[in-house]
């Protein structure tokens, strides 16, 4: 990655007082940004804003409170940083709202809740954003899909694959439309990112393939590089790490096997909440 090859570039992040929206938002300070995050999480940005303190530059991020499934709040958050800054050059769609239970479980409350934060919200902030991105020709817009949205295997939440498989569409179809202007849009598709609340909180190891045991799980600091790295190289689609294209064919091609092998071996045995002891 180019040093300070987003210097005196405006960064928004809907979900970036954690996980992977927080390691994004520091990758996107350290590479030169003024970046504005939120958060639905009052106490996710107190420690993140702490957090900040402590870096180089502190002066590169601005907190805000913000639910983004309330399409006034997020709008009025980004309205308030392009009546600031006069501009946004990176939109980044973090933001997610995560149950992980079987259908017949989970309230249909919940259901919207998931749809309205993990999909509703980009609409949201992309059509909001998009008119100054294309006037002032230039803009990148980076949406957060994810594995789930395109292998469907059994263990994994039906809301969540809904989602992110809604993202990957939506995200893809923007691109087609953005294919002949100066504007870019991307799609990231994480696999399994240990050491978070996805894991910590909401996704038990009974609901993960034992196979998830031999697959090396990533940091959030590894995807954010990997989003630093699709920005600058405006990659259309950023999948992380790249041998899930082998699960994605596989599962095209052949479901059946892919869902037996998903199977094998019961439930995985690793904490996933706990981020792996290796250098980030």
């Amino acid at each position: 990655m180019t040093k300070d090859f987003l210097k005196d570039q405006v960064c928004l992040v809907t979900g970036g007082a954690q996980g992977i929206g927080w390691a994004t938002a520091r990758r996107l300070a350290a590479a030169g940004g003024t970046v504005y995050v939120c958060d639905i999480s009052e106490e996710h940005l107190e420690l993140a804003s702490g957090k900040a303190a402590e870096l180089p530059w502190p002066g590169r991020f601005h907190f805000a409170p913000c639910d983004v499934a309330d399409r006034q709040q997020v709008e009025a958050w980004c309205a308030g940083v392009l009546e600031k800054e006069g501009r946004i050059d990176v939109l980044v769609n973090n933001a997610a709202f995560v149950r992980w239970e079987k259908v017949i479980d989970m309230a249909v409350e919940d259901v919207e809740r998931t749809m309205a934060v993990g999909f509703n919200a980009i609409a949201y902030t992309t059509r909001k954003v998009l008119p100054s991105m294309m006037e002032k020709r230039r803009g990148c817009i980076v949406n957060v899909g994810s594995s789930a949205g395109r292998v469907f295997m059994g263990g994994s939440s039906a809301a969540y694959a809904a989602v992110k498989a809604a993202v990957d569409g939506y995200t893809q179809m923007l691109q087609e439309e953005l294919r002949d202007t100066p504007v870019h849009a991307m799609l990231v598709r994480p696999g399994t990112v240990a050491g978070t609340e996805f894991f910590g909180k909401h996704v038990p190891s009974s609901r993960m393939p034992r196979l998830a045991d031999f697959v090396r799980a990533l940091s959030p600091d590894e995807v954010a590089e990997a989003i630093l790295d699709g920005i600058e190289r405006r990659r259309p689609i950023v999948d992380v790490p790249r041998s899930l294209g082998v699960f994605y064919a596989l599962f095209e091609h052949a479901p059946g096997v892919m869902r037996w092998l998903m199977s094998v071996g019961g439930s995985a045995r690793s904490d996933f909440g706990i981020l792996p002891g290796r250098p980030i």
